[in-house]
């Protein structure tokens, strides 16, 4: 009772006259409120609610027990990689060395956070093959519109002006050909081969002295790797084109094989999946950006240098006439970059290397154990994900937002559901490397469990949740017609 008690709105909680705080006398009496310029004074009082401190600290506390994260339970979302977020990251930025920092300092004051800033950009490069890294972009999706912008530019120094297209898979995410349109680049489809690869006899008519560079992530987004990427990067550098590899998935990559080897120019690197950032909630992101050796001065400013004596060195902050420009204001979000430096400081060289075999086991693990429920379309080993099609057994109509909202009842988070698009009915699964055999194990269970009551009960699963804080919402109507406020609620309520 009283957890749907403090579950009320905090409005719903109010009473007049009630405060969890108490503010000290004016003690700058002579500076009273008739001073101060009219057009800087409230006409009438905030419509706040009033509630004493120890209802605020349940009401908010019995609402984050509603909201499901990694920290509480396995989160199978495939392609956004939902790793966990070791704590020392947090310990870590949070020193008052670091966070109590500010952009505008003088960089013979801040030398420790440059050295964190060169030293990460230096990690990333050894880590993906690449020659140099920003990291001043905001999040992946920016991180994609940087990229392109170097490659537009590559162009543009080169007087080759009319390189205006981009070839994009039709497996892709939907953040690429998005970059694409808003960098001005007109966005070109290639088809995928029945395995799920890049059809090389399809990209073939395509490539022409128009094309500015064509888009990747490898392993795609069904988890399959493209066998013929080294054939697909000369075919485009054989026509003038840049390689731009899209990192959502460079988590399965980790240890085994790094962009710049496999022929990519140009990439970006979500920090928040492949090197444990938070994730999610609108922010903040990072999204840097690398690119091989001869488009170093492409990259945007500010860069982060290093000098070196016989017995000193320094950091400073650089700014060139030869690149794109500003993508950001100062050096992006620092926080993350600290977040991201510990984390591969933390696992160092040899443990970095298991990531990518460790997440390819677990997905292929999760796929063979459930092939015989849920209709499996790409047959083989995949890497980090993999997709199914729904359930094997479609006879009853339960489909996969049925199963989604079902997982929801036994404490699991559903996975990617109805992308990619090239299945009906597709679910993304992706588990990671951090997840033990014993919860991919009760997942399994969980997944079987449902695959039988969709045979046997169809509608206890078509009606599913059932024990959710919230039973199943309309979802279009929810993402058209949102209440964010409390007035709104009450209104919709009338």
């Amino acid at each position: 009772m009283n957890n749907q008690y403090y579950s009320k709105l905090i409005f719903e909680l109010s009473h007049e006259g009630r405060r969890g705080y108490s503010l000290p006398d004016n003690e700058f009496k002579e500076y009273d409120l008739a001073s101060m310029p009219q057009n800087l004074l409230r006409q009438q009082e905030p419509d706040l609610p009033q509630v004493d401190e120890l209802t605020v600290v349940r009401h908010y506390t019995n609402m984050s027990n509603n909201n499901f994260g990694v920290d509480t339970g396995f989160y199978p979302l495939g392609s956004c990689t939902m790793k966990y977020n070791p704590k020392i990251n947090e310990e870590i930025c949070a020193m008052p060395a670091f966070s109590g920092l500010h952009p505008l300092q003088q960089e013979n004051t801040v030398q420790g956070a440059l050295e964190v800033y060169y030293n990460l950009q230096r990690s990333l490069a050894e880590i993906s093959g690449l020659s140099e890294f920003t990291l001043n972009p905001y999040a992946g999706a920016h991180g994609e519109l940087t990229g392109l912008m170097i490659m537009r530019s590559y162009h543009m120094s080169r007087n080759d002006s009319k390189r205006t297209k981009v070839i994009v898979p039709d497996s892709a995410h939907g953040t690429n050909p998005a970059s694409a349109a808003v960098c001005g680049l007109e966005v070109v489809v290639v088809k995928s081969r029945p395995d799920g690869t890049v059809d090389v006899d399809d990209l073939q008519p395509l490539l022409g002295d128009d094309i500015a560079g064509m888009m990747m992530t490898n392993p795609n987004t069904l988890g399959i790797f493209e066998h013929d990427i080294a054939k697909i990067a000369q075919l485009v550098h054989d026509c003038g084109g840049l390689m731009y590899y899209d990192g959502a998935n460079l988590n399965p990559m980790l240890g085994k094989c790094r962009p710049g080897d496999l022929g990519f120019d140009i990439m970006h690197i979500n920090l928040h999946k492949t090197f444990s950032t938070p994730h999610g909630g609108g922010g903040p992101g990072s999204g840097p950006v690398g690119v091989r050796a001869g488009l170093e001065q492409f990259l945007p400013n500010p860069r982060v240098k290093r000098t070196e004596g016989d017995d000193w060195y320094q950091y400073s902050i650089e700014n060139t006439d030869s690149a794109l420009g500003s993508i950001s204001s100062f050096l992006g979000n620092f926080a993350v970059i600290m977040r991201a430096y510990t984390y591969i400081l933390t696992l160092g060289r040899e443990n970095l290397a298991q990531v990518g075999p460790l997440a390819t086991l677990n997905a292929n693990y999760i796929k063979e154990s459930l092939k015989d429920c849920y209709e499996l379309p790409l047959k083989g080993v995949c890497k980090h994900e993999f997709v199914f099609d729904g359930l094997k057994d479609k006879s009853t109509g339960v489909t996969t937002l049925d199963v989604a909202k079902r997982l929801l009842d036994y404490g699991f988070h559903a996975p990617t559901i109805y992308f990619p698009l090239l299945f009906h009915e597709a679910m993304m699964i992706e588990p990671t490397e951090n997840e033990s055999k014993e919860t991919l194990d009760a997942f399994i269970e969980v997944m079987r469990k449902i695959a039988h009551e969709a045979a046997t009960d169809p509608e206890l699963v078509k009606s599913a949740p059932h024990h959710t804080p919230v039973r199943r919402l309309d979802d279009t109507k929810a993402a058209l017609k949102q209440i964010v406020t409390f007035a709104e609620l009450r209104q919709a309520e009338l």
